[in-house]
């Protein structure tokens, strides 16, 4: 059943702040859109709404967290990531304090909201702190394996949410290791690496590619870091032409964490599909995924590309 995969964030906390009395939630104003309002009904007594103010909910995390608790702290992924930047670097992660972000309502697909919502360095910027933990899942099922998994981690971590729907990928309690890149299909030459809603994306382009008698291996990651290297390397090396799909800025994201692992394991060419470097604009998500190539056919449309570079570049033309 499609359901964003800020619903299943929002079931699952609920359901873990009734059995664990150590786990403390927060929101900035945003509960019912970031879903957190389904932990506060559940346990009113340790839920705290800060309003407007994201950087002074993460420093009363970061107090809660250093007098024993686990903290989950929940906003959009544009305010969550950018405002409170700093004191997500000093206060939490420095002291590597056990507070987990929910970034909602990232990427491109929050549509009609405009660029000003749309975060599309959120990941890239989770990324650059040391120690930081950063998983973006691809559906519900994911999505509440990785809150589970975090939950019990006791270090920061990074997650992102979506507004949109997307379409169930993993059947629901029988996800695997949340912190491993996972092969969903097994193909050949062609290796396809997704993350969050461009998994489904990437199986969907399958679908075509294999009409055309092209076989791509998808791969879901939804962990960005710490990276499975040495799945993504094993990947890499058994096959030519790679590709990697984000709902992201091509700048450090998915596609600069294959490239750097490419460097060291196994050089390859690699095509990423994501925002090239480039701001959207509002309209609807089904619209912008289209315009930006971020849909199926903009992931075939690079594939049919990107093989015929490694053949020129490999056999010469």
């Amino acid at each position: 059943m499609a359901k964003a995969t800020r619903e299943a964030y929002g079931e699952e906390l609920a359901r873990l702040v009734t059995e664990n009395p150590k786990i403390v939630v927060m929101d900035a104003d945003l509960a019912g859109s970031t879903r957190s309002a389904e932990a506060g009904k559940a346990a009113p007594e340790r839920f705290f709404d800060f309003g407007i103010a994201e950087a002074d909910m993460i420093g009363n995390a970061a107090g809660f967290a250093a007098s024993g608790y686990t903290v989950f702290c929940s906003t959009f992924a544009m305010f969550a990531t950018g405002r409170c930047w700093e004191q997500i670097r000093n206060s939490l992660v420095y002291p590597q304090l056990d507070v987990k972000i929910f970034g909602s309502h990232g990427g491109i697909a929050v549509g009609e909201d405009g660029v000003s919502h749309q975060a599309i360095e959120d990941l890239g910027i989770m990324r650059t702190i040391p120690k930081m933990q950063v998983y973006n899942p691809c559906d519900a099922a994911e999505m509440k394996a990785v809150v589970d998994y975090v939950a019990g981690s006791g270090v920061p971590c990074y997650i992102r949410g979506t507004r949109s729907r997307v379409e169930d990928v993993y059947p629901e309690g029988n996800v695997p290791d949340v912190t491993k890149v996972h092969v969903l299909k097994k193909g050949a030459n062609v290796a396809i690496f997704a993350t969050g809603l461009m998994v489904q994306a990437a199986l969907q382009a399958r679908n075509q590619l294999l009409e055309e008698g092209i076989n791509p291996t998808v791969a879901d990651v939804c962990c960005l870091k710490p990276a499975d290297e040495e799945t993504i390397g094993q990947i890499l090396k058994d096959h030519r032409v790679i590709i990697t799909c984000e709902e992201h800025n091509v700048v450090n994201g998915l596609g600069s964490l294959i490239a750097d692992v490419a460097s060291r394991t196994a050089p390859r060419l690699i095509a990423r599909v994501g925002m090239q470097d480039r701001f959207a604009e509002s309209g609807s998500f089904e619209a912008l995924l289209k315009k930006y190539h971020l849909d199926p056919d903009g992931i075939v449309e690079t594939v049919h590309n990107a093989m015929q570079g490694d053949a020129c570049g490999i056999h010469g033309c």
